[in-house]
Formats: structure tokens, C-alpha cells, sequence
């Protein structure tokens, strides 16, 4: 029998298979940027993409909440809350780089129960259920386990997102993981389910960053938490550390925390 996780996870790939319709139908009208208060990058399409998910959730599930990145939030006192992205790395969009997805989740009771990352550029798609399962373009797919700090494969946003007061503990742990990749938006999340990566690590992000590669994560037997150590929930909003196992999460954490 299919429950709610279910059910809301199969009705969310709907709606990334019409949030990939409408970014790949984008004309270069819809390329026209422009500047956010915090200095990002927007697009019309950023704004149409989500205006018309929340039209089909609201008309699917009245009773629940919406959390997005362009038209802000309603109902956030409701059970089920969607949390959305619709153009995660909107500036490598713009420039045609094939790392930005749409992102789409459900929170329950305030945490990341279900995530969809929709990459329409290659045609991937990462979903889970947060704690019972995930899959890669419908296949099972789980986090690497087992990796040492010294040999970690870690990524990150541009570093320019990194607040200033987050750089020295975060240099701390870029010095002590084999490598640092920068700049793969929600592909990087998605990589760290795969098992193809061990640690993702950011600052400066936001609910609508994060929820979606949460469930994802956790669902591929991975951790997510802030830099505290501390779950995500809807007041979440700054710094996060992912990784593929419990261990490999605690050594990253006590770098992040050294005095």
C-alpha cells in the first residue's frame, strides 16, 4: 500500500518533469538577469518555474504549506510544508553550465521528509525518502561509507558565498580533507548520494538550498546537520556539513569546531 511519502515523493517527480519542460522550452528572452538584495542572480524563468509548481500544489494539497526561494512562504504552520528551488545555480544557467536542477521537497513537521534534485541539462534525477530510501534515475543508490578525513573527497559552493566569519574553520577542514571541488550547486548534493563523493560543506545557504539534498542524503544512509551538529528544520538557515557516514561526519565536525 502506498503511503504519504510515497505518494507526495511521485507527485513531486510530476512536477519536476514540468519544472524540466519549462527550463528546457527557456528562450534567451528568458535569460534577462537580474539582481536579488543578497546580490544573486534571478530570471524570469526562476520566477515563472515556481509560480507554476505552486499552482499545481495548491490545487493537489490545499492544506499545505510552501516554502519557496522567489514568492516567499504560506501556510508554514501546516504538517506538510513544499520547500522549493526552481533553478538551483541559476548562474551557471546563465552561462550554460550543466550543473543546476530544480529542487522540490516536503517537509514534515519541520524536517526533510521527501527530495527530489532534477538535473534537466543531463537528464538525471536524484529523489529519497528521508531515512527509508533513495534513487538515481530510478535505481537505489546510497552514500560511500567508510572514507577517512585525510582522504575525502569534499565540495563546495563558491567560495565567495562563505560568510567571512566562516572561513577560517571552514579553510581548517579544506586543508585537512585530499580535495575540495567548488562550484557544483545541487549536482555536487547529488553526487554525495551517489556514493561518488564524501563530504559537502557550505555556509550562507537557506532552507530551499538544502532541503531537498537532505532527504536525499539521509535517505542514502548519509547525515546532514549545521555546523553544530544540530538537524535542519524550517528555522535552519546558514552553515551545513553532509557526508556519507556517522564517522567520517564527526571528524569533519570537530575540524569545523577547533578553537
Amino acid at each position: 500500500m502506498t503511503d504519504i511519502a510515497e505518494t507526495l515523493l511521485a507527485f513531486s517527480e510530476k512536477l519536476a518533469d514540468l519544472s524540466r519542460a519549462m527550463l528546457q522550452a527557456a528562450t534567451r528572452d528568458a535569460l534577462r538577469i537580474d539582481l536579488k538584495e543578497d546580490a544573486s542572480f534571478v530570471t524570469a524563468t526562476d520566477r515563472s518555474v515556481e509560480a507554476r509548481l505552486r499552482e499545481e500544489i495548491r490545487s493537489a494539497f490545499p492544506d499545505h504549506g510552501i516554502q519557496g526561494e522567489e514568492h516567499g512562504s504560506e501556510q508554514l504552520d501546516a504538517e506538510f510544508v513544499w520547500v522549493l528551488d526552481p533553478i538551483d545555480g541559476t548562474a551557471a544557467w546563465i552561462a550554460g553550465i550543466p550543473v543546476y536542477g530544480t529542487l522540490i521537497s516536503v517537509a514534515r513537521g519541520g524536517r526533510p521528509l521527501t527530495g527530489v534534485i532534477d538535473l534537466p541539462a543531463t537528464g538525471e534525477r536524484a529523489t529519497g525518502i528521508s531515512g527509508r530510501g533513495a534513487w538515481y534515475n530510478g535505481s537505489p543508490t546510497r552514500c560511500r561509507k567508510g572514507t577517512a578525513l585525510a582522504d575525502a573527497y569534499m565540495t563546495s559552493s563558491n567560495p565567495r558565498f562563505i560568510p567571512e566569519p566562516d572561513r577560517v574553520p571552514f579553510s581548517r577542514l579544506d586543508e585537512a580533507v585530499r580535495f575540495t571541488q567548488y562550484g557544483g550547486s545541487c549536482y555536487a548534493y547529488a553526487c554525495l548520494a551517489r556514493g561518488r563523493t564524501d563530504l559537502a560543506v557550505d555556509a550562507g545557504f537557506d532552507t530551499y538550498d538544502l532541503f531537498a539534498p537532505t532527504a536525499i542524503i539521509e535517505g542514502a544512509g548519509g547525515i546532514v546537520t549545521d555546523w553544530q551538529g544540530a538537524p535542519l528544520d524550517l528555522d535552519w538557515r546558514g552553515r551545513v556539513i553532509a557526508a556519507g557516514d556517522e564517522s567520517l561526519h564527526a571528524q569533519a565536525l570537530a575540524r569545523l569546531q577547533e578553537r
